[in-house]
């Protein structure tokens, strides 16, 4: 096993990195997945929605005897409870209304190989005690049989419910969540993970600036790292992942730093977010430009001169409010990026913007 420390560790999987992080958390546990691949006990692996449970199932596959096995996933919540253990263990033909034909389970998909159910917190107690009688005999009955069929399994679960709390309520069966938790791998959420966000952030956005063939990668502005440190990431790495490269596709000026990520898909984009907040507040004392006054058309000689100077000054004045981002400052302005830059060339900004 290779010497991680305190090193970026990535996960290659179909020729693409899949896995990435640099912190003790992150690290932790993909040395525990690590050692355990070799085993053939259970592991159950628990963590919040975007973790990357699937991706540690992965990895204790690969690293295991069985990695030229099949690799067979089901997910338990994704079925209605009638079908569950006819996925899992199969059937025979006239077993129920619709079972035409005989049919294998995951069970016997997977032998010899691995076999990962997430989710596992799902199952219904009569799904459990087979479950349970599978893992201890290592047999399995096709519903409409009474002939059982030996599997050679290793079972991978996930979960991100109490499983132990779930046993005390007597919502799922303690025998089995002995069984099956050999070891425990739990997956650190993205934000108590130290460091990982820039990394992910950081490689997320290049892949996504190369899938729009920009020339370069102008990375994200400061303001808008410290918001995306400071985000919860209820959705973890996946919610990162959908946040990034929606910001890049919406960036078109790939020579200046990325300053906005919408956290929220759904919020209307007229509301500030957490990347903007930052700088609102750090700009709040900046003075505003001057209305005009009754005593201010006196000396008005030229109304189109007039307008045009008071025109430039708002317009500086958000530009450097907004630390020279035209998109933001278009949007402060309530223009289109087009509009403000044919603003901008009028009164002769372009140098600076």
């Amino acid at each position: 096993m290779p010497t991680i420390g305190k090193m970026r560790y990535f996960l290659r999987m179909d020729r693409e990195v899949q896995f990435i992080g640099q912190s003790g958390a992150f690290l932790d546990a993909v040395e525990r997945a690590s050692r355990a691949a070799p085993m053939r006990r259970p592991v159950l692996v628990i963590g919040e929605r975007g973790t990357g449970k699937e991706l540690i199932a992965e990895r204790l596959h690969r690293l295991s005897t069985r990695w030229q096995e099949p690799l067979v996933t089901m997910n338990c919540a994704a079925l209605p409870e009638t079908l569950i253990e006819a996925e899992l263990f199969g059937h025979e033909a006239g077993a129920f209304t619709g079972a035409t034909r005989s049919r294998v389970g995951r069970f016997e998909e997977a032998d010899r190989g691995t076999l990962f159910l997430d989710e596992l917190g799902t199952l219904s107690m009569g799904a459990q005690e087979r479950l349970l009688r599978a893992v201890e005999y290592g047999e399995v009955t096709r519903i409409g049989s009474s002939k059982p069929v030996r599997v050679d399994v290793r079972i991978v679960a996930a979960t991100n419910e109490d499983l132990p709390r779930m046993a005390e309520q007597g919502r799922f069966r303690a025998d089995l969540l002995d069984r099956l938790s050999f070891e425990v791998i739990t997956l650190p959420p993205l934000r108590v993970r130290e460091g990982d966000i820039a990394v992910l952030a950081d490689y997320f956005g290049r892949r996504m600036a190369a899938e729009l063939h920009w020339d370069a990668w102008p990375g994200f502005a400061p303001q808008t790292q410290r918001a995306m440190e400071e985000y919860p990431w209820p959705g973890n790495v996946r919610e990162l992942r959908n946040a990034v490269e929606r910001a890049v596709y919406r960036w078109d000026d790939w020579s200046t730093p990325i300053a906005h990520v919408q956290f929220d898909p759904f919020e209307s984009p007229w509301k500030p977010t957490a990347s903007t907040r930052a700088d609102t507040a750090e700009s709040e004392s900046a003075p505003t430009p001057r209305s005009a006054g009754p005593h201010d058309f006196d000396g008005v000689s030229d109304l189109r001169a007039a307008v045009d100077a008071h025109e430039r000054a708002i317009i500086e004045h958000h530009l450097g409010r907004n630390r020279y981002n035209q998109r933001q400052t278009a949007k402060a302005l309530g223009l289109t990026y087009d509009q403000l830059r044919h603003c901008m060339k009028k009164h002769g900004l372009m140098e600076r913007g």
